[in-house]
């Protein structure tokens, strides 16, 4: 694994991250914590559509990185066009489902004191727009991904994150109207969309020599071939996210909007300390596919090496922020901020080291094919970490929610490296 293709990933994931340092506190000040809260709900939701994907996008990555291990890169075209056109038929029908939801009542299950709920209305059908280029990019990024284009990747989600926290902020100075804020997401994913589709037909024209336009042709056995795979990792594409972000909607259906903001800002803290090991786990994942078909003796040795680094670096990571966090966030939040978010933050520390590792373990059963794997790990989990969130927020608030998140961490944690291990690799 070439160390250009992990700092490529690293720029792209920690410029947004200064950028969201600088532009979060500003945007709170400027919208307040109740908008705020909405907002985080909107890029959580964003993040969610991921799933409309249907998995297809990283069964693209697995498979395109397989044939080009097999020096069977005629079939790519195929692949890319297959892919494309289910996305996109997700994406829709997604967009179509999100806007009847708005219309027939879908906002009153928002609480809030002072936002109408027209505004919150029309968010959600601006919303609806991004979800197609949401999926659609997902897939055309694992095109990408397979193709080792990490510093292309890594430019567009600069723009992309620059756009995420700086377009609601310029936004914000002449309107605190939510739909309007939403509108600056809307219109940077659909901006993404073209230029990944761009970056990946590049790919084609740059690695294959022999590629036509007319070669991009839908296969319904290659869309079964995908389905494989993709179907299992979509099941995990539904539960996972939404395990990752029931969090802040149950947060803000149980205890109020303001309080995700409680939640949500030191979350976003921790959660960004996790920027290397996917800047690694990312490159692993088409790499260790690859290498398993050109050196199937080498490729274990490479994994665990990497896997001790990357819990080696992770475990101080952590370690520091735990002590760290009071400092952190008064500096950051120029003393704005409520006390409830440090001893928050702090749980989640613990979780974010344990999904450091589990990271790891996640891209080696992919690379080995093995999505039903991850995907039945996350539908044992969903009940369990539900079930627990509910008991722990009406108990211990959003406390409770850190303390839930970081334990369903351990566990999806533990329960990879076991399967993988019982492998055998």
């Amino acid at each position: 694994m070439k160390l250009a293709h992990i700092s490529w990933n690293l720029f792209g994931l920690v410029l947004p991250l200064l950028i969201a340092m600088v532009s979060l506190p500003l945007l709170i000040s400027s919208i307040g914590n109740e908008r705020f809260g909405l907002l985080a709900l909107a890029w959580g939701m964003m993040s969610y559509a991921g799933i409309l994907d249907l998995g297809i996008g990283r069964a693209l990555t697995q498979m395109v990185s397989r044939l080009r291990g097999q020096k069977q890169t005629q079939e790519v075209p195929v692949v890319l066009a297959t892919a494309s056109r289910i996305t996109m038929t997700a994406g829709l029908i997604g967009s179509t489902a999100i806007v009847i939801f708005a219309l027939f009542g879908g906002a009153q299950f928002v609480k809030t004191e002072h936002i109408p709920l027209d505004e919150i209305r029309n968010s959600i059908i601006l919303l609806a727009i991004a979800l197609p280029a949401q999926a659609m990019s997902a897939t055309y990024r694992g095109m990408n991904e397979a193709y080792l284009n990490f510093k292309g990747i890594s430019i567009l989600r600069v723009i992309l994150g620059t756009l995420n926290f700086a377009g609601p902020l310029l936004i914000s100075f002449f309107s605190t109207n939510l739909a309007w804020l939403i509108a600056s997401l809307v219109a940077s994913r659909v901006a993404a969309l073209l230029v990944f589709r761009h970056l990946a037909l590049s790919c084609l024209k740059n690695n294959e020599p022999d590629y036509t336009p007319a070669d991009l042709v839908y296969s319904k056995q290659t869309a079964k071939t995908l389905f494989s795979f993709g179907g299992w990792v979509t099941v995990s594409s539904i539960i996972s996210p939404m395990m990752v972000q029931m969090d802040r909607f149950m947060i803000a259906s149980m205890i109020s909007a303001a309080a995700v903001t409680v939640y949500v800002v030191p979350y976003e803290l921790v959660a960004q300390s996790l920027i290397l090991v996917g800047a690694i786990s990312s490159v692993i994942f088409p790499t260790l596919t690859r290498l398993m078909q050109e050196q199937p003796q080498e490729w274990l040795s490479y994994f665990q090496r990497w896997l001790v680094r990357v819990g080696g670096m992770m475990l101080l990571v952590a370690l520091s922020m735990i002590l760290l966090m009071p400092y952190i966030l008064d500096i950051w939040l120029q003393g704005n901020f409520d006390p409830t978010s440090v001893t928050v933050g702090q749980i989640l520390c613990l979780g974010v080291f344990s999904n450091s590792v589990g990271a790891m373990y996640y891209a080696l059963l992919h690379a080995r094919g093995k999505a039903y794997i991850t995907a039945k790990i996350h539908m044992f989990e969903l009940p369990l970490y539900l079930t627990f969130l509910y008991f722990a927020l009406q108990h211990f608030g959003v406390i409770g929610a850190a303390m839930a998140w970081s334990a369903r961490m351990a566990l999806d944690t533990i329960l990879l490296s076991l399967n993988a291990r019982r492998l055998k690799f």
